[in-house]
């Protein structure tokens, strides 16, 4: 999509006392993305989120929200909303009510339309006159969603949107912010689970200590040329393991699955190696009923970019 980007940051650093929290971040987000933002406890991720939230200003840098340079003052840039560290609710009131507070809280008609729509959205109509204080944390992660679609914003910032929901309620949200980014709403949010990340983002921010060392397509990060452990379930495993044995620039890691299942191998090897493999397996008449990473491709390279960043 043409214009400007959605966020534009150089050089932002933000202390707090003597803890760096961010250390000269560069970020470049596209409007109409799901960008998923991914760290480790402590590497700056609330910290960046607040930052585009207008919860706080950074020390240093510059920030472009919207292709608005971002001023010195606190308070949410025009067209952005969302929430860090879950939703602020009201737990007397009902999901609706909420709602309604918030719409007020803004000068808007707290019988809106929009109100009944949002609610629908996330899949909270039957439960829309139940006081929040009952909700579970995966209600109140949509009920907090259902608060940022009023506003209509053309930055969605969320932190850890699908915690605290089951499979069904992922999917679900999973669902609103596909449909969000179809229709040109540039979507940021922080996740601990890879799984939401693949799932959802088609870009991703790594930090580790403050600082950016990753930060671009998931394309780049799942590549052919890191060794990866995979499990390997096939219908004759002593036949498996010899035609595995045989197979140059695959390793046995063991023999089983945790001993679990003796049906499994897992096997550490690159994508062409592996692709070799199937096709040995295929010709001895080894039936493949499994083949899957035992660590997501984006896993293993947060594993191995956040270890070199805390080692830096």
């Amino acid at each position: 999509m043409d214009g400007p980007h959605a966020v534009r940051a150089r050089g932002i650093t933000r202390s707090f006392g003597e803890v760096v929290a961010l250390d000269g971040i560069d970020l470049e987000i596209p409007p109409g993305r799901i960008h998923g933002l991914a760290g480790p406890n402590g590497a700056g991720k609330t910290t960046l989120l607040g930052l585009l939230l207008g919860l706080a200003v950074a020390d240093d840098g510059t920030l472009e929200i919207l292709g608005r340079p971002v001023g010195r003052g606190l308070g949410a840039p025009d067209g952005v909303a969302g929430f860090v560290d879950g939703p602020g609710l009201y737990p007397s009131l009902t999901a609706r009510q909420n709602l309604a507070a918030l719409a007020a809280l803004h000068g808007r008609d707290a019988r809106t339309p929009a109100i009944a729509d949002a609610l629908d959205q996330v899949g909270l109509t039957d439960v829309a006159d139940d006081r929040t204080r009952g909700f579970s944390l995966g209600m109140r992660q949509r009920l907090g969603l259902a608060a940022a679609l009023l506003s209509e914003p053309r930055l969605l910032v969320l932190d850890e949107p699908a915690n605290g929901l089951d499979p069904a309620g992922a999917r679900h949200v999973h669902g609103v912010l596909t449909r969000l980014a179809a229709a040109g709403t540039t979507v940021v949010l922080s996740s601990h689970r890879m799984d939401d990340l693949e799932a959802l983002c088609s870009e991703v921010t790594i930090l580790a200590t403050g600082r950016v060392v990753f930060s671009g397509p998931l394309g780049e990060l799942a590549d052919e040329s890191r060794e990866l452990d995979y499990r390997l379930r096939t219908s004759d495993p002593e036949a498996a393991r010899r035609v595995t044995a045989d197979t140059v620039g695959i390793t046995i890691v063991r023999t089983a699955d945790g001993g679990h299942d003796p049906s499994v191998l897992v096997v550490r090897a690159l994508v062409p190696a592996l692709d070799d493999l199937v096709t040995r397996l295929v010709k001895a008449g080894v039936a493949l009923r499994e083949l899957a990473p035992v660590v997501s491709p984006l896993e293993a390279a947060f594993l191995a970019l956040t270890q070199q960043g805390d080692e830096r």
